[in-house]
């Protein structure tokens, strides 16, 4: 028997009715997600998330603009994105400069992680610490102490700024050999490779992916990795490890967070495209050649993650005598 109109009408009323907050919901998903970096253009950072853009829009069904917000070691990028809308349009991927921060300046406008909300730890990049090959001509880790001992004081190392993961790393190899020599903060890694490259600083520590042109070319020398085995990317490159600082290591991990207070929903939006991205054929193999290694967390070991090492390199900071700025 054919439904009356007026019954249609009421049917037709109530589907739209209950659709109406799926519509909503689809729309409420952003067009475009900023991907704020508080990292340099050319630091290691912007390497893996330029590689990983294709895939993370495709991932999101959205626009992914890379948005580099440099400055004061980070800090600059990590208010903005603590500043963020919780809504899944911003979203920030970072170093452990993040964690190390609140570890080396006395006050920060912004609590970490209490401000944020990790998403996934997605993996480690290797450091190297390279030098001017004009500046100091050695050939590995023995020679290069051996100059730094025999001249105190003369040599200088640059880092993306003070408290940077770049700084502290390259403070941890001079303190484990008992050397010294003078820093210099830069703003970003981007201008400190440049003058690293005209000689106006002798080494400095580096995301082996920000200066791999500059290794082939020989216009940068690698002295050694700070990681615990020899990687593919760069096999000729010995570890420090092997050459004479038994068991050391220090990690450089990256991770996508958000600003705080995003629904779990779009905590598992952002989570399960980042595990996409990241499982692209395309960027996987810029990660290998990058010699970044992948694992990606869940969002609870990002933030158990975050919150251990706050406190850890708060006490390699002080160890190494990095002193609050």
């Amino acid at each position: 028997m054919p439904i009356p109109t007026t019954r249609r009408a009421l049917l037709a009323a109530a589907c739209a009715c209950a659709l109406a907050p799926l519509a909503a919901r689809a729309q409420a998903q952003p067009a475009t997600v900023k991907l704020l970096l508080p990292h340099a253009a050319g630091s290691g950072v912007d390497a893996i998330a330029r590689a990983a853009q294709p895939a993370l829009a495709k991932a999101l069904a959205a626009s992914v603009v890379v948005d580099n917000q440099p400055g004061a070691g980070g800090v600059v990028g990590l208010q903005a994105l603590s500043r963020a809308q919780p809504d899944g349009s911003t979203l920030g991927m970072v170093s452990n400069n993040a964690v190390i921060l609140p570890g080396v300046l006395k006050s920060l406008p912004f609590d970490m992680p209490g401000d944020f909300t990790p998403i996934a730890v997605v993996g480690a990049t290797p450091m190297v610490l390279v030098v001017n090959p004009a500046k100091l001509p050695v050939a590995g880790a023995r020679e290069f102490f051996a100059q730094l001992k025999a001249k105190p004081g003369a040599f200088n190392y640059g880092s993306g700024g003070n408290g940077t993961i770049l700084h502290l790393a390259a403070a941890m190899v001079l303190d484990e050999a008992g050397v010294d020599a003078r820093h210099i903060p830069y703003r970003g890694v981007g201008q400190m490779v440049g003058d690293l490259l005209g000689g106006q600083i002798d080494f400095a520590v580096l995301g082996l992916n920000s200066v791999q042109q500059h290794l082939a070319s020989g216009a940068l020398r690698p002295v050694g990795l700070l990681t615990p085995q020899r990687v593919p990317a760069a096999p000729q490159v010995p570890t420090f490890a092997e050459q004479g600082l038994a068991n050391f290591a220090v990690d450089a991990w990256f991770a996508v967070v958000g600003p705080k207070g995003m629904a779990p929903a779009a905590v598992k939006r952002a989570h399960d495209a980042v595990a996409a991205a990241f499982a692209d054929p395309g960027t996987k193999e810029a990660m290998a050649k990058q010699g970044n290694t992948i694992a990606i967390g869940t969002p609870e070991q990002a933030q158990a993650t975050f919150r251990r090492d706050v406190a850890r390199y708060a006490a390699l900071a002080k160890k190494v005598g990095l002193e609050l700025q």
